[in-house]
């Protein structure tokens, strides 16, 4: 039986998640041919969770082997699990292939080494390589641990060796890697988040209350309406993408999709407009305009739970593309006037009627007036009877009983105004009263699958699990930064939830030092680091590249293929002392030092950094949780063994400790206390296991816990059910309070099963643990009008029953009756929704359109003297990286492919095998103007280098009338680079600008300048 190529993949695509090309291998016809047995009798089923995306899908894995104490279990197949609620046994392609990731053939078997000037790896022992290891790590930090700075505030901060953190790894692998850093003084701690969804936090934060998605993604079939922006769900988020067919299906919902590809969320959709990258926030406040002007806003919603009502401060305005207090010296703001006016009694001043020309609302109407149809046209490309249509839909949801639901990822996050991108859908949804409805929210879909528990868990520089901040140097003392950092309430009757920080703050020092946290010493509080400025990934490799750092860990972190301008980042990396690669596969970054022509053209002899790389697990071969999108702690449980000496990161990082300490105890050394302080109470503190990492996470009772009546509510040595029980007095400790009730009393809520939706609004509260407090749908009191009746009654999520209003959801909110002074935004000092930003933003209380900092047009229509956004910040080394548009004439915007995930996948060989070569997308105008035709090999270049691709022409993308200027767009998929089973291609991040979002640095790789020729049929 013979099998074609096309025939190949029908069979793949029919029952992909039964076959790998391992299986299959590459002779198609015999594997066809051949009879072979039921292939899952005598194999082990095991229960886990897809290590891709972050919709979270349910896998269960099938390996050989019983257990026996010399046998290890073998992965061989994986399928969809069919009870989980949101795959329902559904896997996109990346997960139906990931047995070949498990087993692919660049997995790490062992520890290898790389010495200076060396163009070859050596194997080492464990014991060999982690006693190397400690020694350059303890070098370098007893050479530049600092205790206390030049003012003589106590600091323990080390900042000459940093660590990338995995946001694939588990909750539990993230705080032990969170509590070895810390221990040992680092600050400069980061994940994957940095690069990707920064912003949510920064845009959500301030908007309700928590950096998150408001809903899930079950949630959205209940939607009237699916915006689909700065997103493309049915190609990154396949599976996920379900639920908005769901909507179309049995809610009849419309599905608008803007975005500057016609990609495969447009090709299903019920309209579809091209607009210009970085060009999103002229088009939505357009959408705000159109909203005021023609009175489509929820009034009730908006008049409670916003503060559209409240009024301004007199001083705050804004001209010429600036708002009050800029200081161009700086680039950046004084925020003074952002803020409300308040009465004599300390109230914010409020003008229910909504006529006080200071009211926010009216302040936002004057904002946005400017954003007529023809300005959002001459701005975003987008025509005017096309943004007529999408103002009309959207504004049609802000009747009660009908709902929005805005899907958003990196096509938003990552651009130079990237949280202003998110802040502005934010807004049009309280304008519609669309938040806190089941069907509505504002839906940021993360890509890696725990980048939302790598957030939770603060791996940042700048901040400690669960969104508290890491000290500055200016917090001399515990009451200090709790004084600095916990916000005042604002109006009477307000939850003001954040008002608890002291019993969170000092439950997680509990957590990190035990019995070395005492009243007497601030619970520990001296022994943190304390950072004195902000370490994103540019200042750190701009530092780097001028011998400020020394020492450098990747744990499962690929920043050759993920930061900005790849050429810096290996000049910065060949900087080094010592680079320690914590990996499952091989990665571009452990290979810097090779030398593969014009892909990574370096001599190894002119390298003198150590490179280590050590094997670790992988998902399938560790028990541990992960959060998905919507906030949901699954639990998933070890499939396999891992290869040859493969180890978990946490074993790692624990025996990496034990050295360390054995060294200082021998030799001395600086900072001891603070490194010994932290606790490390495992059953083998070699080898913490998940379930006690877990438990650590959810926190426990360290004494009895009374309520204000004086009913015992905890025992000593009790797990915790809720973080109401949290204390500031050091009787309660919690690694990461929002995860609190994760696994109490009744054991492990993470685990849960029960996929039962009474409600049928996809609820299921019986499935997994949602953070906070297993609340699916966030400030869900909003759902309600002020007196408890549901806007909608077939949405109905809350209900006051006497006590409290969990009916459908858990209520996100307290115990306050009907028609009290509470709203619903719980998080906030104010109670409510913030269309106006206060100073909580960095670049606005508001957002305005900014050019991207490489503007294909030079200008900004709006105010020519004030281009692109004036905070991006712009380090002085990389002035003359930046080009302009007579040298570079077209946009080019990066995006992921549904057979790939980042490079990861280029490991995988039914991944590779699948989409097998680098390529480049331009429009047919383009095309023609440049005499491409499809297959032929292009180079596109920027001011910092260049790739080459085959190029596929295509109508996907239109040439954009753009302030009178015709503007092409090249899109480019980021999957390729010199470390693959597969066939070898340039890192498309060679390209891209090192400047990123004013309030998150995350790079802005979505619109830049290049140019591009033919080299070759």
């Amino acid at each position: 039986m013979q099998v074609t190529r096309r025939k190949f993949f029908k069979i793949c695509a029919g029952g992909m998640a039964g076959t790998s090309a391992a299986m299959l291998g590459f002779t198609p016809s015999t594997a066809l041919a051949a009879p072979r047995q039921y292939k899952l009798l005598r194999a082990k089923e095991t229960r886990n969770t897809c290590t891709y995306c972050a919709v979270g899908c349910g896998m269960l894995m099938y390996s050989l082997g019983d257990g026996a104490k010399n046998a290890r279990a073998k992965l061989f197949h994986i399928e969809g699990d069919p009870d989980h609620p949101v795959s329902r046994g559904s896997l996109c392609p990346k997960g139906a292939g990931a047995v070949d990731f498990v087993n692919s053939p660049n997995r790490l078997k062992y520890p290898e080494y790389r010495a200076p000037g060396s163009d070859k790896w050596v194997r080492m022992s464990w014991d060999e390589a982690l006693h190397r290891i400690a020694k350059l790590l303890k070098e370098d930090r007893d050479a530049n641990f600092q205790e206390k700075n030049a003012e003589g505030t106590t600091v323990n901060r080390w900042i000459t060796t940093g660590m990338l953190c995995a946001s694939a790894a588990s909750n539990e692998t993230c705080l032990l890697t969170h509590k070895w850093g810390r221990a040992l003084g680092m600050v400069v701690l980061d994940n994957q988040g940095s690069t990707c969804h920064g912003p949510t936090v920064t845009s959500l934060g301030p908007s309700f209350g928590r950096g998150a998605m408001t809903n899930h993604w079950v949630d959205i079939k209940n939607a009237n309406v699916v915006v689909a922006m700065g997103a493309n769900p049915a190609e990154a988020h396949p599976v996920g993408f379900k639920w908005v067919v769901e909507a179309k299906k049995q809610n009849n919902a419309k599905l608008l999709v803007v975005d500057p590809r016609f990609n495969r969320t447009a090709a299903v959709s019920d309209f579809y407009a091209a607009i210009r990258a970085g060009s999103d926030i002229a088009f939505l406040l357009g959408v705000i305009r159109y909203l005021l002007a023609n009175d489509k806003i929820q009034h009730e919603y908006v008049k409670h739970y916003t503060n559209a009502s409240f009024l301004v401060d007199e001083g705050f305005k804004f001209e010429d593309g600036l708002f009050s207090g800029y200081d161009e010296t700086t680039r950046s703001y004084d925020k003074a006037t952002w803020r409300y006016q308040f009465e004599v009694n300390g109230e914010p001043k409020r003008d229910l009627t909504l006529q006080d020309p200071r009211c926010v609302i009216n302040l936002l109407r004057e904002h946005v007036e400017r954003y007529t149809p023809e300005m959002v046209e001459t701005i975003t490309g987008v025509k005017q009877k096309d943004f007529q249509y999408f103002c009309e839909t959207v504004g049609a949801t802000a009747a009660p009983d009908k709902t929005t639901s805005f899907l958003y990822a990196l096509g938003w996050t990552q651009h130079s105004v990237g949280t202003q991108n998110i802040r502005s859908m934010a807004m049009i949804q309280l304008l519609l009263g669309n938040i806190g409805m089941a069907g509505g929210g504002v839906n940021a879909l993360r890509g890696h699958s725990n980048v939302q528990g790598a957030t939770d868990l603060g791996l940042y520089p700048h901040t400690l699990p669960a969104y508290l901040k890491l000290p500055q140097e200016k917090h001399r003392t515990l009451e200090e930064y709790l004084s600095s950092v916990t916000p005042k309430q604002i109006g009477e009757g307000q939850v003001n939830y954040w008002k608890n920080t002291p019993k969170f703050m000092v439950s997680l020092l509990k957590t990190f030092y035990g019995d070395n946290a005492t009243k007497d010493n601030e619970f520990g509080f001296q022994y943190l680091p304390k950072w004195d400025i902000r370490y994103d990934p540019y200042r750190y490799m701009d530092m780097m590249n001028h011998g400020k750092v020394n020492g450098y860990i990747c744990q499962g972190f690929n920043p050759v293929a993920s930061f900005p301008d790849k050429n810096r980042v290996v000049s910065a990396l060949s900087k080094l002392k010592f680079l320690v690669i914590c990996d499952p596969i091989e990665t571009a970054t452990s290979n810097f030092w090779q030398n593969h022509g014009e892909m990574n053209d370096v001599n190894p002899a002119d390298i003198q950094t150590e490179v280590f790389r050590l094997p670790t697990t992988c998902f399938a071969e560790e028990d541990g949780s992960i959060a998905n999108s919507g906030r949901w702690l699954q639990w998933h449980w070890k499939a396999s063994e891992p290869p040859a000496e493969a180890k978990p990161d946490v074993d790692i990082l624990s025996e990496l400790r034990e050295i360390l300490l054995e060294m200082y105890h021998k030799e001395g050394g600086v900072g001891l206390e603070s490194f010994e302080a932290m606790q490390w109470n495992y059953a083998n503190p070699l080898e913490p296991k998940a379930d006690e990492l877990a438990k650590e996470n959810n926190g426990y009772a360290l004494e009895d816990l009374y309520d204000t009546n004086g009913n015992l509510i905890a025992r000593k040595g009790e797990l915790l059910s809720t973080f109401a029980h949290l204390r500031d007095d050091g009787s309660t400790a919690a690694g990461c309070w929002i995860f609190t009730g994760q696994w109490t009393e009744k054991g492990n809520q993470m685990a849960n099963r029960d996929n039962s939706d009474p409600s049928g609004l996809g609820n299921t509260l019986g499935w997994s643990f949602a953070w906070p407090a297993n609340r699916r749908v966030l400030y869900n009191r909003a759902s309600a009008d002020l007196s408890g009746k549901p806007w909608d009654k077939k949405r109905q999520l809350v209900k006051w029953n006497g006590k409290n209003w969990n009916y459908v959801d858990v209520a996100d909110f307290g115990n306050a009756p009907p028609n009290t002074k509470t709203a619903p935004f719980i998080m906030q000092p104010d109670g409510v929704g913030g269309i106006f930003g206060l100073n909580r933003i960095g670049d606005g209380p508001f957002p305005e359109h900014y050019e991207p900092l490489e503007s294909p047009i030079g200008t900004n229509p709006l105010h020519p003297n004030v281009i692109s956004n004036p905070v991006a910040r712009i380090l002085e080394n990389d002035k003359d990286t930046f080009g302009k548009a007579d040298e570079f004439p077209y946009v080019a915007t990066t995006y992921s492919l549904t057979e790939h995930f980042h490079c990861w996948t280029g490991q995988s060989l039914l991944n590779v095998i699948a989409q097998p070569e680098q390529f480049a997308e331009i429009g047919e105008d383009l095309a023609k103007e440049k005499g491409i035709q499809v297959g032929d090999y292009v180079k596109i270049w920027s001011k910092r280098g260049y790739i080459k691709a085959v190029a596929v022409v295509t109508k996907r993308l239109r040439t954009l009338d753009i302030n009178g200027k015709k503007v092409h767009t090249i899109g480019l998929p980021v999957h390729w680079s010199f470390s693959t089973v597969g066939k070898k291609g340039f890192v498309t991040n060679t390209l891209t600008p090192r400047v990123g979002d004013a309030n998150t640095q995350t790079p802005e790789y979505k619109t830049f300048l290049v140019n591009i020729e033919k080299v070759g049929a």
